[in-house]
């Protein structure tokens, strides 16, 4: 199973991933899209001029899913965090992850908390989550949703895994691609 969390940057996913570890009764794996970029070498990426640095980040989010996929053809459960705030991310994780049980997360923050987590953590750029939202969440279906103002980490991640106990019928990343290649799965 791979529980794929969306949010923008500063949404509280990481965190909500983090509390599901401990939660979850059996071992899941955690890949973060942040931890994962971590791995390259940061500051040549940033000597890179702007076609050259966005085709390096490009490669690095596509080989992400590829790796959140290989865990799971492994036979791993994983908890991804992410940031789907490019339209080809999400084609290509629908892709790429097709034929696996994926739990497609969104996790909300109104703009004035998001403002205020870039604030506070320092290392992020005021706004910018903000300016996110729309993209991230443009798709607009999930499978369920939790708002981080509103319930802590720990909260988020034993309704998620509540909700997981009871989720039947059709995914919403299988009703995203049926949507991409012209049809909808949950009309058969």
């Amino acid at each position: 199973m791979i529980i794929f969390l969306n949010g923008t940057s500063s949404s509280g996913k990481s965190s909500i991933a983090e509390q599901l570890l401990r939660v979850l009764d059996t071992p899941y794996f955690h890949l973060g899209v942040d931890a994962f970029g971590a791995m390259r070498a940061v500051e040549r990426t940033l000597e890179l001029d702007g076609p050259a640095q966005a085709e390096v980040l490009r490669r690095t989010r596509a080989g992400f899913h590829r790796a959140v996929a290989g865990m799971a053809q492994a036979g791993n459960d994983v908890v991804v965090d992410h940031v789907l705030s490019e339209p080809w991310r999400l084609q290509d994780c629908l892709e790429v992850l097709d034929g696996l049980d994926v739990f497609l997360v969104g996790v909300h923050c109104p703009p004035d908390e998001l403002e205020r987590r870039e604030r506070a953590r320092g290392d992020r750029v005021p706004g910018q989550a903000a300016a996110q939202l729309h993209s991230v969440h443009q798709h607009g279906l999930y499978d369920f949703e939790v708002d981080t103002s509103v319930s802590s980490p720990r909260e988020c991640a034993l309704a998620i895994k509540e909700f997981l106990g009871q989720a039947t019928g059709t995914r919403a990343f299988d009703e995203l691609r049926g949507r991409a290649r012209g049809h909808d799965p949950s009309t058969g």
